[in-house]
């Protein structure tokens, strides 16, 4: 066997390998539509915050309106529970179009791996919900999020580590400015997501 040919077998091996070993059925689309119901929410709660004619100036003061918070609370819960809803069907949908089995170890790996650093922010922005620190909450949510991301990736699609990185890096500019929080989440949990699974879609969905 000549050499070429051993290298282009070896190579194929590698790949093969490498697709066991990671979850690959992820949806492109559903990033896209994880992004759009998040602008929606994000025009929801820039409507609660800011009110029918706010602009984009620097906003804290709305922070001690306990029914707002809950109400852009309860925003963000139906913007989550949308986008898992959506990523779960479309990613079931697109690993039957492929013959693949959708729980396996690379999936169940995936999944404790994004699951710890998301409790562990769900967790750690009730708490600051509790305690009213509520400007680092959507920076908190953005870095977490983030973090989690870049835990998955290890077992899944690497484009999925610099979308959690790009996450991460926007939340801590939003850390050092609270006031913007919307704008911020608006682009990390929308205008990224949307990209992001643009990207996705045209690479892998196709």
């Amino acid at each position: 066997m000549k050499e070429k040919e051993i290298y282009t077998e070896l190579s194929s091996i590698r790949h093969l390998m490498e697709r066991s070993a990671k979850f690959i059925s992820l949806s492109g689309l559903s990033g896209i539509l994880a992004g759009i119901y998040a602008l929606i929410g994000a025009a929801l709660g820039y409507y609660l915050v800011y009110g029918p004619y706010g602009g984009l100036q620097y906003r804290n003061y709305y922070i001690s309106e306990q029914e707002v918070l809950w109400k852009l609370f309860l925003i963000a819960i139906v913007v989550l529970i949308l986008s898992l809803a959506t990523c779960i069907v479309l990613t079931i949908r697109k690993a039957k179009k492929k013959n693949q089995n959708v729980w396996n170890p690379s999936s169940k790996k995936l999944l404790t791996s994004v699951s710890i650093p998301l409790l562990t922010g769900g967790i750690f922005i009730l708490i600051l919900l509790l305690r009213g620190y509520y400007g680092v909450i959507a920076p908190a949510s953005l870095i977490f999020y983030g973090l989690s991301l870049v835990a998955g990736s290890t077992y899944t699609y690497t484009d999925v580590k610099w979308l959690g990185i790009l996450e991460i890096i926007l939340g801590l500019f939003a850390t050092l400015v609270p006031g913007y929080g919307i704008v911020f989440w608006t682009i990390g949990f929308g205008i990224l997501h949307i990209v992001y699974g643009t990207i996705m879609h045209f690479k892998y969905d196709r």
